[in-house]
């Protein structure tokens, strides 16, 4: 099942039949039952009958005491269950997903499918630093790997393996693929910079990242600190790995013959037009033996096309590429300060390191302070007044700007998976 659809007509043909399975299984949920009562799986396909379908939205979800999850919501029996993927929390408090012996082998195609987009195979080795555990994405990828012949290193965040053990793992063993978070592969090229080791030399040539946003200016940087190339990945706990980039870079290809997924003005219900943001709202057709996710809502915000810039094998999928919104900012003397904008502008100053952006308090006074690491012989002085210039002249804000010894950095997120570069001290 590792071979990806022919055609787009394939997979309507699986779509098709897919979707009332989805809609009789879901039916059959004491949560679902009343929501669906009005639906009628025989004619789903048909846009105004699929319509009918409530979205269902994250706050839906909060209404179900988690003590009552498995009961309300979920539909295999326990002997069904192979395991439970934990809920990045987007329900308020963390849900435990049950996942059954066929969930898990459609999940982990979903994680190998990636690979095979990023060009890896057979005879590749794997460094595995996604965190294993209850969340899935560390050890789904490292089986899936091994299910298609490639070798892995169950590192593990650097909460499980220290960061310092990573590098010295990396550079003895030598693997071809890094996989974890954009950040914490920032992270580790420090800390092995700080060491006399330079990624860039190493045999990696691959980075494979998901679960957090990668801009152009992050892809850039994690490309140049490893000498890899950077390949980026979409999923989501209630489905499983959702989609991956193709060598045009232009968003994520969704696996459409294993999620359904649509894009919507969330306040009419209504499909937005190819090319506008829209929310996205997916239906798993092959991971739902146990969780019947029909119509959710995300939360990511994105955008639609039908066809993207490439027209190798996975041309057959449309494309959603991320709008990258996001609620993290400081508001700092009434500026508000957005803080992946940020991210992409000091990360596009090719000789600045790493950096934390901190709120502190005084005389009173809200202040931003910007502590960089920057490149071996970089000139610290140019480097602190060319950071306050462009961030006043682009967000009408001055900041301190203090210039670390190389490691400070790397020494204080060690203890941290993402690490944590925008601080609010402020008393």
């Amino acid at each position: 099942m590792l071979e990806l659809p022919k055609s787009r007509e394939e997979i309507k043909r699986l779509q098709h039949d897919l979707k009332i399975t989805a809609v009789k299984r879901a039916k059959l949920s004491p949560f679902h039952a009343k929501r669906l009562a009005h639906v009628d799986p025989a004619r789903v396909n048909d846009p105004d009958e699929w319509r009918k379908i409530p979205i269902l939205t994250k706050d839906e979800l909060r209404t179900i005491a988690p003590d009552r999850f498995f009961d309300d919501f979920c539909l295999a029996p326990r002997h069904d269950i192979a395991e439970l993927w934990r809920s990045g929390g987007s329900t308020g408090t963390p849900l435990f997903y049950p996942r059954t012996f066929e969930d898990l082998e459609w999940g982990r195609l979903s994680f190998a499918r990636t690979f095979i987009a990023a060009g890896a195979d057979a005879g590749d080795t794997a460094h595995v630093s996604f965190p294993l555990g209850i969340h899935p994405v560390g050890h789904v990828y490292a089986r899936a790997a091994q299910h298609i012949g490639i070798g892995v290193n169950w590192a593990g965040s650097g909460a499980s393996t220290p960061s310092q053990l990573q590098i010295d793992l990396i550079d003895k063993l030598k693997p071809t693929i890094w996989l974890g978070m954009s950040s914490y592969g920032i992270h580790l090229a420090n800390m092995a910079e700080a060491r006399g080791i330079d990624l860039a030399d190493n045999p990696v040539k691959l980075v494979m990242c998901s679960a957090e946003p990668l801009s152009q200016a992050k892809r850039d940087k994690i490309g140049r600190m490893w000498g890899a190339d950077v390949h980026d990945n979409f999923g989501m706990t209630e489905a499983g790995m959702m989609g991956s980039e193709s060598e045009a870079r232009d968003g994520f290809h969704i696996w459409t013959d294993m999620y359904f997924i649509e894009v919507l003005d969330l306040d009419t219900g209504e499909p937005v037009a190819e090319g506008e943001q829209g929310g996205l709202v997916v239906t798993p057709l092959r991971t739902n033996n146990a969780t019947p996710f029909l119509r959710w809502s995300s939360g990511d915000v994105v955008v639609y096309k039908e066809h993207g810039d490439t027209a190798g094998p996975l041309s057959v999928f449309p494309v959603v590429r991320h709008a990258h919104r996001t609620v993290g900012f400081f508001k700092v003397r009434g500026v508000n300060i957005n803080h992946q904008e940020y991210e992409d502008f000091i990360f596009a100053m090719a000789d600045v390191i790493d950096f934390k952006a901190e709120l502190v308090t005084r005389d009173a006074l809200e202040n931003l302070v910007v502590s960089c690491e920057i490149i071996t012989g970089g000139d610290a002085d140019a480097v602190r007044e060319r950071i306050a210039r462009t961030t006043r002249e682009t967000f009408e804000i001055t900041p301190e700007v203090i210039v670390l010894e190389r490691g400070t950095l790397a020494r204080e997120f060690e203890s941290a998976v993402k690490a944590p570069r925008f601080v609010d001290r402020r008393a």
